[in-house]
């Protein structure tokens, strides 16, 4: 009787030992998450002997894991576990943290209220799927074919494919995140590069004129814009938007805006006329989740006068050389939100040492450590001083400032400014 027992023992040994074999084996060829589950499912419904099996995954993301946990089903066959199910099911793991054996499940009052007539649950053997004492989520086995239903040996089989698998899962988890993450990461670099290369290499010159330009993009990739856009001897274009979401669509965006109004700014020389027509255009390409706010101006040299248009964007300013304002507000909407829509414009005489500031709401909104704004008014009171600076010397005055003012607090959103001086 002895000798059975031990010839028994040994021969479960043996067979543990060839499971473990095979899953090791067969996770040991993909990093594929999907993959590395089906394999792990496959082995425990052959050497189980089961219908069907699962693995549940909590979401590594939720900081509050209960009841928000199914990232995943894995079955063998066309026949998939109830989405209602898992969700209890991981429930009682998460709380339990124990082995759960039962032949008799439609009459277990544990879990009464997840019947199915699609998938009848007879008998269910669950364990959890832990790392570094760490649950990650849970294996399950369903119907054992077999009058005698699970048994301990089952628990104690499952339990140590468990233990070899979660590894494996967690490892495979990582390596999909870590494939995401450089996903992403190339991504924005190439958002990057377009975002870079639709921005002016050089500021225009233009005789009576100091003008420039600077764009310093968050780590983010976001959707400023500014172009100078030569349109005959006399007039030049003068843009500064900025593009709704972040990354490659507000890249993709960027370029198509910028696309739309080189075009544009060739068949008219209203300023208004040429965000409606754009306007139209973007509204027809893109989904009503993308917009842009937009000013847009058309600079006249013979006359020193500035046709303008804004599409829902921060007014610019205008100051005199009595440091007075005027805010550049006539247009209209922003951009891609209404196909039949006609912007308005306006225009102003520039005068000597009139100076025009158009800038993005990433420098009145930069914050500091206390969550305070940089705001129009530190914008103004740096303008109005450094007013008989150079256009290059107000915008690293400017900029320098929002450095100072943001100290440790890293920059959120792309700040951008462009400044018109009439000499």
């Amino acid at each position: 009787m002895n000798d059975n027992t031990e010839i028994q023992k040994l021969r479960l040994a043996v067979k543990e030992l060839s499971v473990l074999n095979d899953i090791a084996t067969a996770v040991s060829t993909t990093h594929d998450l999907n993959q590395v589950i089906e394999l792990i499912i496959h082995e425990c419904v052959n050497h189980l002997n089961v219908e069907q099996g699962a693995i549940m995954l909590l979401d590594p993301t939720e900081t509050d894991d209960q009841f928000h946990t199914i990232v995943r089903e894995i079955d063998t066959d066309t026949d998939i576990v109830p989405y209602h199910f898992g969700v209890q099911l991981t429930g009682w793991m998460i709380k339990n943290q124990t082995p759960l054996l039962i032949n008799d499940f439609p009459n277990d009052n544990r879990f009464t209220s997840l019947s199915d007539e699609e998938f009848p649950i007879n008998s269910i053997l669950s364990v959890p799927l832990k790392t570094k004492g760490k649950l990650i989520g849970v294996l399950n086995v369903f119907n054992k074919i077999s009058e005698d239903g699970f048994t301990l040996s089952d628990q104690r089989m499952l339990s140590i494919i468990a233990t070899q698998s979660a590894q494996a899962v967690e490892s495979a988890r990582l390596y999909d995140e870590e494939k995401s993450l450089k996903i992403i990461e190339e991504e924005l670099n190439f958002a990057t590069d377009i975002q870079t290369n639709l921005l002016p290499k050089f500021n225009p010159e233009i005789n009576g004129f100091d003008i420039s330009g600077k764009s310093i993009p968050a780590k983010e990739v976001g959707g400023d814009y500014y172009d100078f856009i030569p349109i005959d001897e006399k007039k030049n274009a003068i843009c500064l938007g900025d593009i709704s979401g972040k990354g490659m669509p507000a890249a993709m965006l960027m370029a198509n805006l910028q696309a739309t109004l080189r075009g544009q700014a060739l068949f008219t020389s209203s300023a208004g006329e040429c965000l409606t027509r754009a306007n139209k255009l973007l509204y027809r390409s893109t989904d009503l989740q993308k917009f842009a706010t937009l000013f847009y101006g058309i600079l006249d040299t013979t006359e020193s006068i500035f046709h303008f248009s804004n599409a829902g964007h921060d007014p610019p300013f205008l100051i005199n050389s009595n440091k007075e304002i005027t805010r550049l507000t006539k247009g209209g909407t922003v951009l891609g939100f209404m196909e039949d829509y006609q912007f308005e414009e306006d225009f102003i005489k520039l005068n000597s040492n009139d100076t025009v500031v158009i800038y993005s709401d990433g420098i009145t909104e930069a914050l500091n450590e206390k969550n305070e704004e940089f705001s129009e008014d530190r914008l103004l009171a740096i303008l109005k001083e450094n007013l008989k600076s150079s256009a290059d010397m107000i915008i690293e005055e400017v900029f320098n400032a929002i450095k100072i003012f943001v100290n440790a607090v890293p920059q959120s959103d792309d700040i951008t400014i462009v400044v018109i001086k009439k000499n």
